[in-house]
């Protein structure tokens, strides 16, 4: 936890990372299969719409000759019926939020999301903590480093004042090219500087470690 030292900003993934969302894009993704007059998607598949934008998870479910069709068969789901109920807050989330705003501590996202973000963001009251959210729709996709270079240079920030909390190796991959610390959420089996095991414990460390004199934005 040596970069605690220098920490001015966090930068959080979505989903798995925020919000518990893999059954909520499960259902999502085998409705539009549904719609398509396909089955449902193999464990390895769902795996792989957990960390990809929806055009690069609907062509890898459905294959480059249904792509198309899927893609406009997904505007006839309701998100907001069969996935967005269904996200989970992960459990201590807003508790850490509000802790990191009190603290003065810089709050982004960036994810592979893209129309569906706004409303998760509405729906979670997520708004006031997070400036700016960058999706796949207003950067390119990770791990692509593009939308951590967005939120850095808003917030005036260097690389190293910051951290990604991410839970994938897409997330992993986006830290490195930014340059930026990586601490991986809940998955051990990623190589990250910091390994975060829940939000309750990570807001235990943060306050003993900014309550000891070393909190960079006092």
């Amino acid at each position: 936890w040596e970069s605690l030292e220098q920490l001015r900003g966090l930068i959080f993934d979505c989903d798995g990372v925020l919000l518990d969302s893999f059954q909520s894009n499960v259902g999502y993704y085998n409705a539009i299969l549904a719609e398509i007059g396909m089955g449902p998607m193999s464990p390895k598949q769902a795996e792989y719409v957990h960390t990809h934008t929806v055009t690069q998870s609907l062509a890898h479910i459905a294959g480059p000759e249904r792509v198309e069709e899927a893609l406009s068969m997904r505007f006839k789901v309701d998100y907001n019926e069969v996935a967005l109920p269904y996200l989970q807050p992960e459990s201590g989330l807003y508790e850490l939020l509000d802790w990191l705003m009190n603290q003065g501590v810089r709050m982004g996202v960036s994810t592979n999301r893209t129309t569906t973000m706004d409303r998760v963001v509405a729906y979670y009251d997520l708004g006031k903590y997070f400036f700016p959210v960058m999706t796949a729709s207003n950067s390119r996709a990770k791990p692509s480093p593009e939308g951590v270079y967005t939120i850095l240079d808003s917030w005036g920030y260097a690389p190293e004042e910051v951290a990604y909390i991410g839970d994938s190796d897409v997330d992993r991959k986006t830290a490195l090219a930014a340059d930026v610390p990586f601490w991986a959420y809940k998955n051990p089996k990623l190589k990250a500087r910091v390994h975060v095991d829940d939000f309750w414990k990570l807001r235990r460390v943060l306050n003993e470690a900014f309550s000891g004199g070393r909190n960079p934005l006092v």
